[in-house]
């Protein structure tokens, strides 16, 4: 199945989409759904079947929220691409490593990416991003896929000289409305086990900068899921980046940095479309 959050004059709503068409349902979340599992699955695909015919809407007319506003964790996976890591020369990592995303840095589908005035370094990662659903903790690697409700996608925007300031990489990650999110979040039996197989691209005003797949993860999304619960519980809406292959912007020569006036698209086979303008701070 395949949902969204939609903006309408009540608050944000849950969308069903088939197609180019999203039937609305008030009342109801995505996070609500994820963690109700497959028999909420079903009412809200009752529900779906049964709204009226004004509910659906032509997608590109709808404004999509983020998926899970104040949603729990975004736990982020840095270096999860050899092809990534390499063009940085960074070492193949043996354990993840790992960085939180704030809620003040996300922003929904067709929002504007904000350059910041601080630095002129902004780059793109197009990521998969896995949505928890059953939660738990010390998960083996076996059952790990279990408690993925889906998949949505990411661009991770880094302002890479403030991820430099120090080892660790929150301040370049985390800068205000540099992380678009979104739009659709799809159920993982609608996707191949673990989302192998899928490419994923980034595309910056009509030219492709990244084009790898799924298939090149050093760790897989069973093992991301069980490696993060043995540090913490895992909760039903919590959200995991799972990495960028190669073609950002930082190491090309010369180095492509997002500006305003531009579009980037991240586009994931068996998902869709992410698509945000880019302004620079007010």
């Amino acid at each position: 199945m395949r949902l969204m959050m939609v903006r309408t004059a009540d608050g944000a709503a849950l969308g069903v989409v088939d197609g180019d068409t999203v039937t609305i349902l008030p009342g109801r979340s995505l996070r609500d759904v994820a963690a109700g599992g497959a028999k909420a699955l079903a009412e809200v695909a009752a529900a779906a079947a049964a709204a009226p015919a004004d509910a659906r809407q032509p997608f590109d007319s709808v404004t999509a929220a983020q998926p899970f506003e104040n949603q729990g964790k975004f736990i982020c996976i840095g270096l999860n691409f050899t092809d990534h890591a390499k063009e940085g020369g960074n070492p193949i990592p043996d354990y993840p490593a790992l960085f939180l995303r704030v809620h003040s840095s996300l922003i929904a589908h067709g929002e504007p990416m904000v350059c910041p005035n601080a630095s002129h370094t902004f780059d793109y990662e197009a990521e998969l991003t896995i949505v928890i659903g059953k939660g738990g903790r010390h998960i083996s690697e076996e059952n790990a896929l279990d408690h993925v409700f889906g998949y949505t996608i990411f661009n991770d925007g880094s302002v890479r000289s403030y991820q430099r300031k120090s080892t660790q990489w929150t301040a370049g990650k985390n800068f205000d409305k540099t992380g678009p999110i979104g739009p659709v979040v799809v159920t993982s039996d609608d996707l191949p086990p673990g989302a192998t197989g899928l490419g994923i691209r980034s595309i910056l005003n009509g030219q492709v900068m990244q084009n790898g797949t799924t298939d090149d993860f050093i760790f897989s999304v069973a093992k991301v899921v069980s490696t993060l619960s043995e540090i913490m519980t895992l909760e039903p809406g919590d959200l995991i980046a799972t990495g960028t292959p190669a073609g950002v912007g930082y190491p090309r020569k010369p180095p492509v940095f997002l500006k305003a006036g531009d579009e980037i698209v991240i586009e994931i086979d068996g998902i869709g479309r992410l698509v945000n303008p880019v302004v620079a701070e007010g």
